[in-house]
């Protein structure tokens, strides 16, 4: 018996099959292995280890032995999952795994994923229990833009018992999780009480499902072309959108433009209230309220009447300074640096610190001082980047800089004779798309 399996989107790129060294990703990868243009282009797999159960350093070794035994490369990425992100431990290793899959696949490489209809029809019923939309009703698609290449699920259009005789067949071996039939997980629980229990009333139940993802998955792309119209006629930039401008939209393009939104930045899904809360808590509120809604270590705020996105960020810890010369980037506590670009060093040393309030500085063409707090409202620097920003002050307190957009007399003036250039560099303000 041989697995037919649909033709590469892109026959002419490398291809990095995810291999856990179960039964799917063990057939996956032999039905891969044994296509001459896959060879010929590029395999090699990928195995991330969790360290979550007694057996993954078997696992891995096992991993490690199938792959020589089929001249195919491996890699082994550790991670760590983290057990109270809100995401609960399925999430959280499934989060940890794209970040690994993301880090790994090289431009306009595909990654390739195990998923089959069994697959697809449980995530098709997980979406629609926790309240999905059409959007999340088209489950996992077979081929999409991911990361810097490519994913591909070219198992989507097999049954599980297909893939066991395969493997059978060819005397594979593979690892079984005991996590599978755990019915604690709710995936699991899927698998071993409910979807044996719909075959039993309807045998095809699997195909009708996985059937309704593929309309779906059709019915979401009609309507994702007007989304994308909406949502640019609200962008500012990429992460800030006019509150206005998304009221004067119908509610549920509304409710699809925050969704989308939120997706192209790469941030978690929004919960099932999430938009109810912008909705009522954001949008219908007084021009002058500051409000915020966060899930899952990311935020969305309203100010001055646009809705700003992204990861929450820490604030610089009030008691902290430095002292820095320019000589090297300054690393900051919130992982932010600051750097002296073209030229040396200062003049003296100079103290970085926290902003502490009341601070006034002079700026470039002004005879008086001003406060720190007047320049950075009409600078328009939203209140949540200020706990961040970086002070720059003399040893005599002299206040130079904030950040590297408000700059003093004296700082500018120097910069200017120096052909340099004060650099702020923040973390990235969302995480990588997966």
């Amino acid at each position: 018996m041989s697995l037919q399996l649909p033709c590469c989107p892109l026959p002419d790129a490398p291809v990095l099959v995810a291999l856990s060294g179960g039964l799917d990703s063990t057939v996956l990868m032999h039905a891969l292995a044994a296509t001459a243009g896959v060879r010929a282009t590029g395999l090699r797999a990928l195995h991330v280890h969790h360290g979550l159960h007694a057996d993954a350093d078997a696992w891995a070794a096992h991993c490690t032995h199938a792959c020589a035994t089929l001249d195919v490369p491996l890699l082994v990425v550790n991670v760590k999952v983290p057990r109270h992100s809100g995401l609960g431990l399925e999430g959280a290793a499934r989060a940890a795994r794209h970040h690994a899959f993301d880090a790994a696949l090289g431009d306009g490489e595909i990654l390739a994923l195990a998923h089959h209809r069994d697959d697809q029809a449980e995530t098709l019923l997980l979406r629609a229990l926790r309240g999905s939309g059409v959007d999340g009703l088209a489950a996992m698609r077979p081929w999409r833009a991911y990361a810097r290449g490519w994913l591909w699920r070219p198992l989507l259009g097999f049954q599980r018992d297909a893939l066991r005789a395969f493997a059978t067949r060819h005397a594979l071996h593979w690892i079984e999780d005991p996590t599978n039939v755990d019915a604690s997980f709710d995936r699991s629980f899927l698998r071993t009480r409910v979807l044996p229990l719909l075959q039993e009333r309807w045998p095809h139940a699997d195909a009708a499902l996985a059937r309704s993802a593929c309309l779906a998955a059709q019915a979401s792309d009609l309507l994702a072309h007007e989304d994308d119209v909406a949502l640019s006629t609200a962008r500012i930039d990429d992460h800030t959108l006019d509150a206005n401008a998304l009221l004067a939209l119908p509610p549920p393009r509304r409710a699809r433009v925050l969704r989308r939104w939120i997706t192209a930045l790469g941030l978690p899904p929004l919960p099932g209230s999430g938009v109810d809360c912008i909705e009522a808590g954001l949008l219908r509120t007084r021009p002058d309220a500051q409000p915020r809604f966060d899930w899952h270590g990311a935020r969305v705020q309203r100010w001055r009447g646009l809705l700003h996105a992204a990861i929450v960020r820490a604030p610089l810890p009030d008691a902290w300074s430095a002292t820095w010369d320019g000589r090297a980037p300054l690393q900051l506590p919130t992982g932010d640096t600051l750097a002296l670009l073209g030229a040396g060093n200062f003049e003296a040393p100079l103290r970085a610190h926290a902003r502490q309030g009341g601070e006034q500085i002079q700026l470039p063409g002004r005879a008086h001082r001003h406060t720190l707090k007047r320049v950075l409202q009409a600078q328009g620097i939203p209140p949540w980047e200020r706990h961040g920003m970086p002070m720059l002050s003399q040893a005599g307190g002299e206040l130079l800089a904030a950040g590297d957009a408000i700059l003093s007399a004296h700082l500018a003036a120097w910069l200017g004779a120096q052909g340099a250039t004060l650099y702020w560099r923040k973390l990235p303000a969302c995480p990588a798309n997966h």
